[in-house]
């Protein structure tokens, strides 16, 4: 999940910036590698001056931090996006909210949409107004009792362990739903983390969320200042593919911190 480069698509304005802080703490805290990328049209030719010029101001941002800045040309920046990444061996891509959103909340643009339904690497998004609070204080996975849920499990615990930081397991009862076997599901998932990682029970939080929709039974959760949340793609993915399905995108929406998904079977 969060391995050894990472990627930040950036664009010279509020959400532009939020992704280039939460890449920069992401590589801080572990070490990777950090690339910075602008893309830019080949219809317009000032649009490579625009990108060159929005990439010293990224790097004014840095203040120092060692990064590789890139213009990528594209037609779409999502798609410029993920040619770099696969280009540059990149495993998680930052990109950050467009303005018009709720603060606080992930409003997806065209960039992160496509990104949602195609990467082959991890995409991080990160709220409207987000200010990250330096390593994840907890890591939050959404789980159903799906082969890709339980990859996002052992990803997620990996990640927890490397960073220090507390483990919780959720999923969401809505409109009434019996917990009972939502309490198994979540019990066999935390096995799954501890055998993954040797961490005990009594290290993984395991939650419910009840609401009559996906907005409140996210809200019911819980959630504190340096949340990361996780979320595997639908079982629709195409294998190593980000696909996220129908609960999972309103999830992303409700959240309020940045929020990684998975491709299927990484």
């Amino acid at each position: 999940m969060i391995r050894d480069h990472v990627l930040a698509g950036y664009v010279d304005d509020a959400g532009g910036r939020e992704a280039l802080a939460l890449a920069r703490t992401v590589a801080e805290r572990t070490g990777a590698r950090l690339t910075v990328a602008t893309v830019h049209s080949p219809e317009r030719a000032a649009s490579v001056v625009e990108a060159q010029a929005a990439l010293g101001h990224a790097e004014d941002l840095l203040e120092g931090l060692p990064a590789d800045l890139i213009t990528q040309e594209s037609r779409s920046a999502s798609r410029g996006l993920s040619v770099l990444a696969s280009r540059t061996g990149a495993d998680l891509i930052v990109v950050g909210s467009p303005a018009g959103g709720a603060h606080g909340r992930i409003n997806l643009g065209g960039t992160a949409d496509h990104l949602l339904h195609a990467a082959t690497q991890a995409v991080l998004l990160a709220p409207a107004g987000d200010t990250p609070a330096g390593t994840p204080q907890r890591i939050t996975v959404a789980y159903v009792r799906r082969p890709q849920c339980d990859e996002a499990v052992t990803a997620a615990t990996s990640a927890a362990v490397r960073l220090g930081a507390p483990l919780r397991l959720v999923t969401l009862a809505l409109d009434g739903a019996d917990e009972g076997p939502l309490r198994d599901d979540l019990a066999l998932a935390v096995r799954l983390a501890g055998g993954s990682s040797g961490l005990e029970a009594d290290e993984v939080q395991a939650e419910i969320g009840a609401g009559d929709d996906v907005a409140g039974a996210v809200e019911d959760l819980g959630w504190a200042e340096g949340d990361l949340l996780v979320c595997a793609s639908s079982e629709d993915a195409p294998f190593h593919r980000v696909f996220l399905g129908e609960t999972a995108f309103k999830v992303v929406r409700a959240a309020p911190c940045p929020v990684a998904v998975l491709p299927r079977g990484r």
